[in-house]
């Protein structure tokens, strides 16, 4: 026990917080399901945050997720094409609010480089427009596996000082990409979801008779709960599907109609679909 002498109290002073602490842990862990009990026992005893617990939580999970888990799918990547003139370059810049994009030649498999936005605000800022190339400006692209562990991947990111990555498929065609951002919100981000969605199911149904379904499903799952023939031969998931429906990357609340269903974005950020509510015509 670690104790304070105030000689002007002539007497001991506990730290009971400390000792709350040491009980807590005085068992030692054989796994991480255990320190995870001993962590949530923490939590309920007031030591430890609800945030800090998700921290760690998160910070644990990433060890055991791979670059497929969060990359962003390769057809809801936003890119730029090296042959575009500035113009049409600004624009998608604008219109998508990012600060990072890969640079494709003849098809997204032929990933060129990245490009940086502000890269292309600095030439607009010179005014000199006509000797713009975009193959002179973008960077050299960093190419992973689908199955590097996030872990790895966070360390790469931290030492090379890339934001990004191009995620390759067994066939070395390209699956997608990731953002240090989309590592981190691993660990930081939410945990309970703030639709109640249980994340571990591809389909959801609700007390009104609508589905609540993962933009990352697969159409031949999708097919076969809803007993339809959806197309699979453009897209693999029903979020590529719906994504192309739209013909750009659509927000939240958008809604279309679609082979008898009605699809709206349930949740989404600024490079990717995440859910979709579904009701049947």
């Amino acid at each position: 026990m670690i104790s304070i002498y105030y000689p002007f109290e002539d007497k001991l002073f506990s730290m009971s917080w400390f000792n709350t602490l040491k009980k807590a842990f005085s068992s030692k862990p054989q796994n991480k399901k255990q320190l995870m009990t001993l962590l949530h026992d923490a939590k309920q005893r007031d030591l430890l945050s609800t945030e800090s617990l998700e921290m760690i939580e998160g910070a644990l999970k990433v060890s055991e997720k791979h670059v497929r888990d969060v990359m962003i799918p390769r057809v809801q990547m936003e890119v730029l094409e090296l042959a575009a003139p500035p113009e049409q370059l600004l624009k998608k810049i604008v219109g998508t609010g990012h600060s990072r994009f890969p640079v494709v030649g003849e098809s997204r498999d032929d990933v060129q480089g990245i490009f940086l936005a502000k890269d292309l605000l600095e030439y607009y800022a010179k005014g000199d427009r006509s000797q713009f190339n975009l193959r002179d400006l973008m960077r050299p692209a960093v190419f992973i596996p689908e199955s590097k562990r996030l872990n790895i991947l966070l360390r790469e990111f931290r030492t090379s000082r890339n934001h990004m990555a191009i995620v390759v498929d067994e066939y070395s065609g390209v699956a997608g990409l990731v953002t240090i951002e989309d590592v981190i919100e691993e660990i930081v981000g939410d945990i309970d979801d703030e639709y109640d969605i249980d994340d571990n199911s591809f389909i959801n149904t609700t007390n009104n008779g609508l589905y609540v379904v993962q933009a990352l499903t697969p159409i031949d799952i999708f097919n076969a709960y809803f007993k339809v023939s959806l197309s699979t031969e453009e897209f693999n998931t029903i979020g590529g599907l719906v994504v192309q429906a739209f013909e750009h990357l659509p927000k939240r609340g958008e809604k279309i109609a679609l082979d008898g269903f009605q699809f709206e974005v349930m949740r989404a950020d600024k490079r990717r679909v995440q859910w979709l509510r579904v009701k049947r015509f």
